[in-house]
This record gives C-alpha cells, sequence and structure tokens, in this order.
C-alpha cells in the first residue's frame, strides 16, 4: 500500500507523520532516513489497529 506523509525539517533532523493514520509518526536524522522509519512505525500501526479490532464485528467498503 502507498500512504501519503508529511514531513518538517527542524533542528534535530526530520519529523514525519501520516495524516490518515492518527497518531502514526516517525523521526530521523535525515529525510532519508525519516522515510525509512515511517515505514516500521506504519506497520506497527496496523499490526495494532488489526490486533484491536480482532474480537470486533467489521466489514470492508470500496472507495474510488
Amino acid at each position: 500500500m502507498t500512504y501519503k506523509v508529511n514531513l518538517k525539517k527542524g533542528d534535530e533532523g526530520y519529523s514525519i507523520w501520516v495524516p490518515g493514520l492518527p497518531g502514526c509518526w516517525s523521526q530521523g536524522n535525515t529525510e532519508e532516513e525519516a522515510l525509512e522509519n515511517i515505514k516500521d512505525a506504519i506497520q506497527a500501526y496496523l499490526e495494532t489497529v488489526e490486533e484491536l479490532s480482532q474480537d470486533k464485528e467489521s466489514r470492508y467498503v470500496e472507495v474510488n
């Protein structure tokens, strides 16, 4: 999957977050490091969401 991420350069490197996944953020000393780190953060975020919704009734919808 592809996710839109936002980057912000600061004094200590780059902050990076995923607007579509509230609370999913990371950082890195370089832009490249931040982009790699957010991949791990997204994976952990999605795994946590899956665990938390395991016993819940779910449906899937398609959006074009």
